[in-house]
């Protein structure tokens, strides 16, 4: 596939709020079990247990959510450790807790592979320039996806599917009636139907 070399490639912020979101909403349900959830005691007795603190998580992730706008990754990344320092006493005796801890590792690793592409979300949004791809991926569910899913039960040869999705894009742009006049001369075509 061509890419254009003055592409700019960006980590898609649709993408990061969704995986975000997933991490709040953990530590919301964790606010339920947190009174219940203790770290174990260290081996020399000196300290009492403490309990898991569900509302310092959550606000870990607001915290991570205004860094990685901002485009502050190297932070960011400082307070996904905190947040897997946080749980890591904890994942032994809760599943929710283990579960968590996951999906916080899986979104470091998720970062890190990424980093280079997080620019400052806030100041490309103010400069009204494009922050997500959520456009395109409504253009591909629209074209695509409610002719080619395979709830349809449809197989599509290569060629056939080019074919559809020629058509399909000039209905989408109102240009199919003015195709069918070109192939069709004689044919009478009414204008376009209005939406």
């Amino acid at each position: 596939m061509f890419m254009s070399p003055q592409a700019e490639h960006i980590l898609d912020w649709f993408h990061v709020s969704m995986r975000l979101q997933v991490l709040n909403q953990m530590a919301k349900g964790l606010k339920s079990t947190a009174k219940t959830q203790t770290a174990p005691a260290p081996a020399d007795g000196d300290e009492q247990d403490e309990p898991l603190d569900a509302d310092d998580l959550e606000k870990n992730v607001e915290r991570l959510k205004w860094n990685l706008w901002h485009g502050n990754v190297h932070r960011a990344l400082q307070i996904i450790e905190t947040l897997e320092w946080d749980l890591e006493p904890f994942s032994e005796g809760s599943e929710k807790v283990r579960k968590m801890e996951k999906a916080v590792r899986e979104f470091d690793s998720y970062i890190r592979a990424n980093r280079q592409f997080a620019p400052n979300y806030g100041d490309r949004w103010r400069n009204k320039e494009r922050i997500a791809t959520g456009f395109v991926e409504s253009t591909v569910n629209q074209v695509i996806s409610k002719r080619m899913v395979k709830k349809q039960q449809m197989r599509w040869t290569k060629r056939g599917a080019h074919l559809l999705l020629q058509i399909r894009t000039r209905v989408l742009n109102d240009e199919w009636g003015s195709t069918l006049s070109r192939w069709y001369p004689g044919m009478k075509i009414e204008a376009e139907v209005a939406a």
